[in-house]
């Protein structure tokens, strides 16, 4: 893809020291901006709804650190928490009273009856999938196409030519051992679910997945999936895993279970969390049902463990982020996002562009594709060049996207109406420049 034409700036120049040290030049391969081209933009500070880069350019971010910041930037009072928590020290190694009572709040919001903190979306995942293993006795995953678990091994495989194939690595490095016991399966599809425990069902310790999907895209469950998912598992013995790192807590006040599970009368077995639990902070935790969670080391059988899980300024900051997440913080974000939808849906059809906007409680992301997107290959028709077009143009007006077309938009509760005047004000000329783009490949529709 062919980067446009910049000029040297403080961004550019951080960016080559970062590749002569960092592989890429970033921690987190998206941050790169490979999929949308040119050079990333390296953030100095960040204050509600803006973000301030190298250079001083004030941008309205839309990307909120991929979903935690649901308050906004150094909200006052979670900074307020955290500084306090860091003058009584940073890290002990022990239990802490944040700790317990950030468990408290994570278990009166969702139906988990206990909870166990690690660092990472990644190790809740991966715990989770290893307790599922040491309570049914069972080693078989089945996962779908296109859900995002973190990087465990495991999980970073894609489907066979089958529904009910067992999965190849999706990337080097990962053998194929590591995958030899993980079944992926097309989203959406009840059918394939059916087929591969007819198949399995009696070697299949859990199925996880995305409460909402929000890695390839937000592909929201149809109608009754979810609990389609949890008869099933129940009914073959196996446990059911909600992911919801990016949908706990952002979702809604309950999470995406909060507007599936509790409506529809069903609960997971266990159920993971991060982004928005941590507030800002690299924390995160899996938590279900009790007898299942008392299988964990020192109760149980199944080890886990972590030198900073539970660290005390990240549950401070959690808990904060958590008590301070009223319905009012949930009402105020529904209703932005709901006007940066709109204008963007209004934007793309004025300018011809074909398109979807897709959602899951506060959180959405567009498609430059006719819909609806059900699964993976449904999202893998979306107009990347189109995208990066429409990227670059909202930049370069103020506003901060995700730098990928398969990623999510986040609004936060400090989205006033000065920022979101910006968003609206840049979306005309980004249609128009992704419809460029349409109309030069001639997929203008």
């Amino acid at each position: 893809m062919t980067a446009p034409q910049e000029t040297q700036s403080q961004s550019a120049a951080l960016f080559e020291r970062a590749r002569a040290v960092i592989p890429g030049g970033v921690s987190s391969p998206v941050r790169a901006f490979n999929a949308v081209g040119g050079t990333p933009r390296f953030i100095t500070s960040a204050s509600g709804a803006w973000l301030t880069d190298a250079d001083g350019t004030e941008l309205v971010d839309l990307v909120g650190s991929w979903g935690p910041m649901l308050l906004g930037h150094a909200h006052p009072d979670v900074l307020a928490a955290v500084q306090a928590a860091v003058a009584r020290g940073t890290s002990y190694g022990a239990p802490t009273e944040p700790e317990v009572a950030l468990g408290e709040e994570i278990v009166a919001r969702t139906p988990v009856e206990r909870v166990r903190f690690v660092s990472s979306g990644t190790e809740a995942t991966m715990s989770a999938i290893r307790l599922a293993r040491g309570f049914t006795g069972r080693d078989v995953v089945v996962k779908f196409a296109g859900c995002y678990h973190g990087h465990v091994d495991s999980l970073l495989a894609s489907a066979g030519s089958g529904l009910a194939t067992f999965a190849v690595p999706g990337t080097p490095g990962v053998p194929e051992s590591s995958t030899a016991l993980t079944l992926v399966l097309p989203y959406n599809d009840p059918a394939a679910v059916e087929a591969v425990f007819a198949e399995h069902g009696d070697r299949i310790a859990c199925l996880v997945t995305e409460a909402a999907p929000g890695n390839m895209g937000v592909v929201p469950p149809e109608p009754g999936f979810n609990r389609f998912l949890a008869a099933t598992c129940r009914a073959h013995g196996a446990l059911f895993v909600s992911d919801e790192v990016m949908t706990g807590f952002r979702a809604s006040r309950q999470g995406y279970w909060g507007l599936d599970g509790a409506v529809e009368g069903w609960a997971p077995d266990l159920m993971t969390f991060g982004k928005v639990m941590g507030g800002g902070f690299p924390a995160a935790a899996f938590g279900g049902r009790a007898d299942v969670m008392s299988m964990l080391a020192p109760e149980g059988p199944v080890y886990q463990a972590g030198t900073l899980s539970g660290n005390p300024v990240a549950t401070t900051a959690g808990l904060a982020t958590l008590r301070l997440a009223t319905d009012d913080v949930y009402a105020h974000v529904g209703a932005v996002a709901e006007t940066v939808k709109t204008a963007a849906s209004e934007a793309l059809t004025a300018a011809g562009v074909a398109h979807v906007v897709q959602s899951a409680g506060t959180m959405f992301s567009v498609f430059l594709c006719h819909g609806p997107i059900r699964d993976f290959d449904d999202a893998s028709r979306t107009d990347s060049a189109a995208y990066a077009a429409f990227f670059h143009s909202m930049l370069d007006a103020g506003v901060y996207l995700p730098p990928s077309a398969y990623e999510a938009w986040f609004l936060s509760a400090a989205h006033d109406d000065r920022a979101v005047q910006v968003v609206l004000d840049a979306l005309p000329a980004a249609a128009t420049a992704a419809a460029r783009v349409q109309s030069a490949e001639g997929r203008l529709d």
